[in-house]
């Protein structure tokens, strides 16, 4: 039969074949438990260069939409080129072990808005979607509730200018961002990609067309420069980049550029995609999983240099301002690339799946940071961080007190980037209990340790992985570990229902369709 052979194509021997490039990424991989460079230096304050902000830092928080964990040279890509990011993890921190709340971007949004986990906030899908499967997907709020106090209003009642540029996607006008403390607010809007494309005219409802062509990701870059330029008050800027999100669009002569480099690198003579089982969505059942095994789609590669090249620019207009030694720089992104499905434009490997899937591909982030004066720089932290704990973070590094009514869920990463090795955290943890655009089904996970357990709501099964030895998940431990895997699950179950977190239900229409 046509595609049977493909259907006994695993995930697991999926990641075998790539055992190459896993070995060659061996070093990203570092030990829980210190940050390198950092661990027994003594602690030191942040120096500030402009009187003007009265000695408080500014931020600068820079959210990718769909960046992959490997899409970035410092990470291990091969393929794209990003020498401003690279830099920055020179010049500052690098996380290995940084997750997104979600493996989709609007629960991880208001995540970090809100310092909680998705699940607590009752944001746990991208606002929008609604699927079914076997199982009926769980209800959630298609907006960021304005009873909570959001990140930016926290830093606005502390004396900050709060900036908003770039995607929002947490509701509709009543929840845009100016009604979550934000003084300004360019290109935010309920659109979770530009929904014309990234060439002028974008037609979205916060920002105005540009010249004809104008590229959206250069666009939003002018908007943040202009307002760094212009202000005398300490600022936090949270600049949200649609980019790498669909469609994928480059600038015409960066993707030809591209074209030439994977035909360079032989990569046009590999194998790029494996054909996957059917999806087990009903409005995708008709389709295949299709899972990238290289980096090498010239049009996406051309999206990351645009992103990089304007964070670059970003970083030089910063400096330009005399505001460099003054500026926190947060570098991140809201879930895993995009390597399962709607074209496929990328590879996590030696991370399995990606966006919309439970496993490290759809939740491990790219995350740098550079605090001037405190972090080390060059320096790599393993210790596993999450989204909400930017919030407290960014309170204590502003020096306002805590809110730990708001931000419940979130840790500060504050002793973490003066040197420590260590938050005081048992676990971090997930709940999609949605069927991801991509083939991933709903469940919930945490990771405790170097241990990540994974329940599956379609059949109840649970998967244990070793991180530390099994980056890519491919050797499961439940079966021989199973007093572990009890008390894993024990955590997630209490945690689930002290976050009150909603289940799917049975579909009572659903016929196995294959």
């Amino acid at each position: 039969m046509a595609g049977s052979k493909e259907e006994r194509i695993t995930r697991r021997e999926l990641l075998k074949s790539g055992a190459a490039a896993a070995l060659g990424l061996a070093g990203l991989v570092a030990d829980t438990g210190t940050a390198s460079g950092a661990h027994g230096q003594k602690e030191r304050r942040a120096v500030s260069s402009n009187n003007s902000t009265g000695g408080k830092p500014n931020f600068v928080f820079i959210l990718l939409d769909d960046l992959g964990w490997r899409d970035i040279g410092c990470y291990g890509s091969e393929f794209y080129e990003t020498p401003n990011l690279d830099r920055l993890a020179a010049e500052g921190m690098r996380f290995t072990d940084a997750y997104a709340a979600c493996p989709v971007c609007s629960p991880t949004r208001a995540s970090i808005m809100s310092g909680k986990y998705p699940a607590a906030v009752g944001v746990t899908d991208w606002i929008g979607a609604h699927t079914k499967g076997k199982l009926i997907d769980a209800p959630y709020i298609d907006h960021l509730p304005l009873e909570e106090k959001s990140l930016a209003r926290a830093l606005k009642e502390g004396g900050y200018a709060t900036w908003h540029v770039g995607k929002w996607h947490l509701g509709n006008r009543p929840y845009y961002p100016e009604n979550h403390g934000f003084d300004v607010n360019v290109g935010g809007c309920r659109w979770g990609y530009p929904p014309n494309g990234y060439f002028s005219p974008w037609r979205i409802e916060t920002l105005e067309d540009g010249p004809e062509g104008e590229y959206l990701t250069d666009r939003l870059t002018d908007e943040a420069i202009r307002l760094i330029r212009g202000s005398d008050a300490p600022f936090f800027l949270h600049l949200c980049y649609y980019a790498v999100h669909t469609p994928i669009q480059g600038k015409p002569e960066y993707v030809e550029r591209f074209a030439g480099k994977a035909a360079e690198m032989g990569l046009d003579k590999l194998d790029t995609f494996a054909e996957g089982p059917f999806f087990p969505c009903e409005h995708k059942k008709d389709r295949r999983i299709r899972r990238r095994l290289i980096q090498s789609d010239p049009a996406y590669a051309a999206m990351v240099q645009s992103v990089d090249e304007n964070v670059g620019r970003l970083l030089q207009a910063i400096s330009d301002a005399g505001q460099a030694d003054n500026t926190v720089v947060v570098f991140t992104s809201d879930n895993g690339g995009l390597a399962t499905a709607e074209g496929s434009p990328t590879s996590n490997r030696p991370l399995s799946e990606g966006k919309g899937w439970m496993y490290e591909g759809g939740t491990r982030e790219p995350l740098m940071v550079k605090w001037p004066g405190v972090t080390t720089p060059g320096s790599v932290c393993p210790v596993p961080v999450t989204s909400p704990d930017f919030y407290p973070t960014m309170l204590e590094a502003a020096g306002l007190d805590p809110i730990p009514e708001q931000h419940r869920d979130g840790v500060s990463l504050v002793p973490l980037l003066k040197g420590g090795d260590r938050l005081d955290r048992e676990a971090i943890y997930w709940h999609y209990p949605h069927y991801g655009n991509q083939g991933g089904t709903p469940g919930s996970s945490l990771r405790a340790g170097d241990y990540k357990l994974i329940e599956f709501f379609e059949d109840g099964r649970m998967e244990l992985y070793n991180l530390r030895d099994d980056i890519g998940e491919e050797r499961d431990l439940a079966a021989a570990q199973p007093a572990l895997a009890q008390k894993l699950h024990k955590m997630l179950v209490s945690w689930r229902t002290e976050v009150e977190a909603k289940m799917p239900e049975p579909n009572p229409d659903y016929v196995p369709w294959r």
